[in-house]
């Protein structure tokens, strides 16, 4: 697929620098939750907005498929964008917060950028072409044992249901390696994944907007991606991912199937 990249990066870095002008923007001492959630939905619709407007021009026939506005267009050929992952963190104060934006041919990913907007950091990735960070090809740091795995997480926040899975999975993902993190963006952890800064991941209730920029970087740089039944990973229609290194992915995926199921 054929489309200028450095419009792409471009587009991403303002939306970026428009996300920038509201970060930690409140007074320290204002309590007003209302008021801060308000500013932040208004940062998620008009980044949007923004992302919507810069990258429908660039491949003629492809639709738009967004965490605030929804499906509209054709969606063979369609880019997939979460405006703001991590929104809570952006709330907060906590600088944990991305932009994602991938373009999905035949539901598969074949193109997707994670930029975050506090460090400038841009992760890059395009189907036969490896991974990019910062501009410049990245490879995955492998490791040859679960042991020396760091994982990554996500709370069930969406089902609440599956919070006991969760736990009884965490308690025995904690002893399988060197510990588990909750960073609050599901873009960047598998972003992250994808470039060997950690090496397994598991998350319940992902949407595609979530995880369709990360596919790409993961497919290309050899992460496994699974559902619990350790089947291929379909963002559409399973509820639950693990990704990990291939010396990783067996025992992660034994503890998510003995935790949930």
């Amino acid at each position: 697929m054929i489309f200028d990249k450095n419009t792409v990066r471009k587009i991403v870095a303002e939306v970026g620098e428009f996300q920038m002008k509201y970060f930690r923007s409140m007074e320290s001492d204002s309590t007003e939750v209302k008021s801060l959630r308000e500013t932040v939905s208004f940062v998620d619709v008009e980044s949007e907005k923004m992302l919507l407007n810069g990258l429908m021009p660039l491949v003629a026939g492809a639709g738009f498929y967004g965490e605030e506005s929804g499906k509209s267009g054709a969606q063979d050929l369609v880019w997939i964008v979460d405006p703001l992952d991590g929104t809570t963190n952006f709330l907060s104060g906590l600088d944990q917060f991305s932009i994602s934006v991938a373009l999905v041919e035949n539901g598969k990913s074949i193109y997707g950028i994670i930029y975050k907007p506090f460090s400038k950091e841009i992760y890059e990735a395009e189907s036969g072409s490896g991974v990019h960070y910062n501009g410049e090809p990245h490879t995955t740091r492998l490791v040859s044992d679960p042991s020396e795995a760091l994982f990554m997480t996500g709370f069930p926040y969406r089902s609440p249901a599956r919070a006991e899975g969760f736990f009884k999975t965490a308690a025995k993902v904690l002893n399988l390696g060197r510990g588990i993190r909750r960073s609050g963006s599901a873009a960047l952890d598998v972003a992250q994944l994808s470039l060997g800064w950690i090496q397994g991941f598991w998350e319940t209730d992902l949407q595609p907007y979530d995880i369709a920029a990360g596919l790409v970087m993961m497919k290309e740089n050899g992460i496994i991606v699974t559902n619990e039944n350790g089947e291929d990973y379909n963002m559409f229609t399973d509820t639950l991912m693990v990704a990990a290194q291939p010396s990783v992915h067996a025992d992660l995926l034994d503890c998510v199937r003995s935790g949930y199921l």
